[in-house]
């Protein structure tokens, strides 16, 4: 699902996750393999002699590059590893602390301020603990949400995307209980989630119209309502009302046959009802190459789809396939907005 990065106006800012994880390794390794992946410039926010340390590990020797500002990350990237800010932590893997998540919200809050100042071209987050940053004063429910406020934009306008080499998902519900999903379902919800999937998808992906196919919710999709009335009552209505706005949507479809391979090539995105009917076909086709992206914001975000990983930080064997798929497709999506003049 990835094409040739061209070359964005401004470089990717990327956030360095909790500093016990294992992000800052992955940041490190991404820029060794910047060539052979195709990836445009980045620079990270603070960290240099984290992303050292972390680099050293892994049995990398990593040049790092201060930089006073993005600008300078374009010239700089060929060389080593732009760096820009001078807040650091000592190197503590696997031992998250206070220390490291204020190094965490002071990386994330800078990196999107950039992008959003136009000064970065996007930004890729690293995974973080959210426990760690609420304790120096991290309010939202996750990156996501954080992002979301930096831009102005309400959080249920916020779409988080997975996307891998085979598949991309969108779940419509995200964080919340099982139970609570069928009253969280309105007609109202899946129009506008699907309104915001399909222009992200024509602005950042170049999908137009792009293919959605929208799951049920219950088994077999209701079976003709034997099953639950949601189909019924709430999918099926919404599915009409886009369709008669002109949008390429198909549904609802049951779940557990959409994504069998020889049915994924009829989408482009598969719309689903619930946090693991999107998460659980993603992680099992694209573990290691599977993409966060948040859709229905001004700027690009993306962030490999894992989390901190502390157990196996700093211990050289966290695959860095996440992180440079995120990397290549903040790179190919801002590059898309420069070629269309949109602003960053």
């Amino acid at each position: 699902m990835s094409g040739t990065v061209t070359m964005s106006a401004a470089p990717l800012a990327v956030s360095l996750g909790d500093p016990a994880g294992i992000a800052p390794e992955l940041i490190a390794e991404a820029w060794t393999r910047r060539e052979g992946s195709n990836l445009a410039p980045f620079f990270a926010v603070g960290g240099a002699g984290l992303l050292a340390a972390a680099a050293h590990s892994r049995g990398i020797a990593l040049p790092v590059i201060r930089i006073a500002s993005p600008a300078e990350a374009i010239t700089a990237f060929a060389h080593g590893l732009p760096v820009l800010g001078d807040e650091d932590a000592s190197p503590a893997f696997g031992m998250p602390s206070r220390e490291g998540a204020e190094l965490a919200l002071h990386s994330l809050t800078q990196a999107v301020r950039l992008a959003v100042s136009g000064e970065a071209g996007g930004i890729v987050t690293g995974p973080i603990a959210k426990s760690k940053l609420a304790e120096v004063g991290f309010t939202q429910p996750g990156q996501t949400e954080f992002c979301a406020d930096a831009c102005g934009v309400a959080h249920d306008d916020a779409v988080m995307m997975l996307a891998g080499p085979n598949l991309r998902t969108v779940p419509l519900t995200v964080h919340v209980a099982l139970t609570q999903v069928p009253a969280l379902l309105t007609r109202d919800l899946i129009a506008r989630k699907t309104r915001i999937v399909a222009q992200a998808l024509a602005r950042d992906f170049g999908l137009s119209p792009a293919r959605i196919a929208i799951t049920g919710l219950n088994p077999h999709a209701g079976e003709d309502g034997r099953m639950g009335r949601e189909e019924i009552d709430t999918i099926i209505p919404a599915i009409e009302a886009l369709a008669a706005e002109g949008l390429a949507v198909t549904g609802p479809h049951p779940a557990d046959a959409l994504f069998a391979a020889h049915q994924r090539d009829a989408f482009d995105v598969a719309l689903c009802m619930y946090h693991d009917q999107a998460l659980i076909p993603i992680k099992t086709l694209d573990f290691d190459a599977g993409v966060n992206v948040t859709l229905g914001l001004p700027i690009v975000r993306t962030s490999p789809d894992h989390g901190t990983a502390f157990a196996i930080a700093g211990k050289g064997v966290a695959s860095p396939g996440a992180t440079i798929a995120a990397l290549r497709m903040a790179g190919e999506c801002a590059a898309r907005r420069a070629a269309e003049g949109i602003p960053a």
